[in-house]
């Protein structure tokens, strides 16, 4: 079984910052590619940032600068640091993992970010 867990979500004014972390378990973490998502009420679903097996990331356009993704293969950890919070942040953030020769994703239960003065 493969298990993704989220946490550090919480509610910050705009301009502040929030550290999310995510634990995966039941598998070989350092072959995974590993992403954050979000989803906003009533809006699609967005890949926020990816961080791949060689350590390479990207970032969409709307967090480029702001926001970092790092990983620890000891700990079997991937973290989203979000600087300079704005409203539009706001939303269910989830935790991805996939793996190069998988058939299909494995989520979080998702960590709630509200962004708001």
């Amino acid at each position: 079984q493969v298990l993704v867990e989220e946490s550090g979500g919480g509610l910050v004014q705009p301009g502040g910052s929030l550290r999310l972390s995510c634990t995966t378990s039941g598998s070989i973490f350092s072959v995974a590619i590993m992403s954050w998502y979000r989803q906003a009420p009533r809006k699609q679903r967005e890949v926020v940032a990816t961080i791949d097996r060689d350590g390479s990331t990207n970032y969409t356009l709307s967090v480029k600068g702001r926001f970092t993704i790092s990983r620890d293969n000891t700990k079997r950890s991937v973290y989203l640091q979000m600087n300079s919070l704005k409203p539009e942040d706001t939303a269910v953030y989830y935790c991805n993992q996939r793996f190069r020769y998988g058939t299909r994703d494995w989520w979080g239960q998702g960590t709630q970010v509200t962004v708001s003065s």
